[in-house]
């Protein structure tokens, strides 16, 4: 196996977990667990409600459907509460993705699409062992 000389993702940025209630699910991480709220938001075009926490060194991106045909939702029904994501920061999206196409890994977007911090564009679980990745690239308004 050979070892990348330097890595397309720049770090974590959040994870992602679904939840039924967020309200119920920040009262855990704001008001028992002691996280700061950083944002809340309602996103129709995704069929979500979310919430970001302040998790130390990284941040927590609560998801609650609010559309019941949404891939959230249906994510909720088959798995239940849970991990949803893993977000990485890339410089460019565009060529973070021709990379790892190129590499072979499935993608679920092959072109990035507007998110609620940047563009983004995310890699099948089937290809990273379970785990779907979340790739962001900032934008600054």
């Amino acid at each position: 196996m050979s070892t990348p000389t330097s890595s397309i993702l720049y770090h974590i940025d959040h994870v992602g977990i679904v939840v039924r209630n967020l309200d119920d699910a920040l009262k855990t991480y704001v008001e028992l667990m002691g996280m700061r709220l950083l944002e809340r938001q309602v996103a129709p075009d995704h069929g979500v409600e979310i919430a970001f926490v302040d998790a130390g060194n990284s941040t927590l991106e609560l998801l609650a459907p609010t559309d019941p045909a949404s891939g959230t939702a249906r994510f909720l029904e088959n798995r239940g509460e849970g991990t949803h994501h893993v977000c990485f920061v890339v410089e460019d999206i565009e060529a973070a993705l021709a990379h790892l196409r190129a590499q072979g890994l499935r993608l679920i977007d092959e072109t990035p699409r507007m998110g609620i911090h940047g563009l983004v564009a995310f890699v099948h679980p089937k290809a990273t062992h379970g785990v779907m990745i979340e790739l962001l690239q900032r934008v600054t308004h």
